[in-house]
């Protein structure tokens, strides 16, 4: 027997054993372009296509252009480009991320946003003239389906394929983005904001779907992270049946936060013990009641008003009286109230019964590929309506005096839902990805 037969096992097993090391490794430094690569950085090239052995690289068949400069700086000398939105991902455990992203182009001016994961909206415009360099950074919050004790969440079919709860970071870069290096760190010290909730708060892979969950992160700075754990078609009952709070209850540490927004999938259970002041109130407080136990402080968000316009041009309330039973057991049980419902329903009125279409999934047909039929939702948003809710979170926890306020970005705009900022003069670079089919829930 040869000592091939001998050595073959022994490389594979170490080959494993690498592989290994390497998808739980948690910081990462990488020197886009073909420039001499910076101490202690990682080269990225055009051709390092995203692989599980190499555990990161440029993914989703993204294509982009390497340019190299003169220039002292070996980290800003070259960069990579593209002419349409690239995807760079890191194979990475969960956990919270800082990442720190060197941005800009010695010849160009460049203006970038950049989202993460599905769709999370982390930096916004970032405008860079030629021959500047800037380094911004922000938290991702990296999730798996994972219980302690063996137990896994309840996924539906559709999360599969979700970014958010895939084995990696990916980051998404417009096609205005001149990106030069990416820094990522795990960073253990950050409060955890987790929210609960359904399609009006959970991450929308697909244009031109959006939720106010996934619009929120860009509205703080490091010291604080937000883990979306909601999921569209969900009421209280099957959020925790799917074991979703015990996942979140298994990571949560103290003084982490719970927000809690659900209504709209409620109002539809019809049990005998179902209702606005019974199962919905009782289950919120249960909530309410955990969370604490954990040490963790509990929020109780209000549902987001329909855009249910009445015969006089102003919204009518359709959720009944779960608006005011959260109103109720926020009050009763003493923990802070964001009355969403109530800041949305200001929102809608202020843009008016027509021009809120604008804040809302409403598009004629072929305005996206496969849509032989015009799109009319009114329950959920586009991404100017998700970011316009998402202000009124941030409005929220600034009237409550939430102790994360002090982590709101120094750059915060003004908002008034009572003043909407114009939809002609906001700018949403679309991700490349669609889809015409509804979220669950309404």
């Amino acid at each position: 027997m040869s000592i091939q037969h001998f050595i073959k096992p022994f490389v594979v097993l170490a080959l494993l054993a690498n592989l290994s090391q390497a998808q739980q490794k948690t910081s990462y430094k990488f020197d886009f372009g073909p420039g001499k690569v910076a101490k202690g950085y990682t080269q990225v090239l055009p051709i390092d296509d995203y692989s599980k052995e190499k555990g990161y690289g440029f993914d989703f068949d993204s294509k982009v252009s390497a340019e190299e400069n003169d220039g002292k700086n070996l980290l800003t000398s070259d960069l990579v480009k593209s002419d349409k939105p690239f995807y760079f991902s890191v194979a990475l455990p969960e956990g919270n991320y800082k990442v720190t992203v060197t941005l800009g182009d010695p010849k160009n001016a460049a203006l970038s946003t950049v989202k993460a994961e599905s769709r999370r909206l982390m930096l916004e415009n970032i405008k860079t003239a030629a021959g500047q360099s800037l380094s911004k950074t922000f938290v991702v919050n990296i999730k798996d389906k994972n219980i302690a004790g063996g137990q896994v969440v309840g996924l539906k079919p559709r999360e599969l394929t979700k970014l958010d709860w895939d084995d990696k970071l990916t980051l998404e870069f417009d096609r205005q983005t001149a990106l030069q290096a990416i820094e990522i760190t795990k960073a253990e010290d950050q409060i955890t904001v987790f929210l609960a909730g359904n399609s009006t708060v959970v991450n929308q892979d697909d244009e031109p779907w959006a939720s106010w969950g996934q619009m929120i992160p860009r509205f703080f700075k490091p010291g604080v992270a937000i883990a979306n754990h909601a999921e569209s078609g969900l009421t209280l009952g099957s959020f925790a049946g799917s074991r979703r709070l015990a996942k979140i209850l298994s990571i949560m540490k103290p003084g982490d936060y719970l927000f809690i927004e659900f209504g709209h999938n409620d109002q539809k259970e019809k049990g005998p013990n179902d209702g606005a002041y019974k199962s919905y109130s009782e289950r919120i407080k249960t909530f309410i009641s955990e969370v604490k136990q954990k040490g963790g402080i509990p929020v109780v968000v209000t549902s987001t008003s329909r855009r249910s316009f009445g015969t006089e041009g102003k919204i009518v309330n359709s959720l009944g009286d779960f608006p005011n039973a959260a109103r109720k057991v926020a009050a009763e049980e003493k923990v802070a109230l964001i009355d969403l419902n109530a800041m949305t329903t200001t929102l809608f009125n202020a843009l008016g019964e027509e021009p809120s279409k604008k804040a809302f999934v409403h598009y004629p047909a072929n305005s996206y590929p496969g849509q032989d039929k015009a799109l009319a939702d009114n329950t959920h948003f586009n991404p100017y309506g998700a970011y316009e809710i998402a202000q009124c979170i941030i409005l929220g926890i600034k009237e409550q005096k939430l102790g994360i306020a002090k982590y709101l970005v120094n750059d915060l705009p003004k908002f008034d839902p009572a003043k909407p900022d114009d939809v002609n003069n906001w700018h949403w670079p679309e991700s490349p990805k669609s889809s015409v089919v509804k979220p669950d829930g309404n």
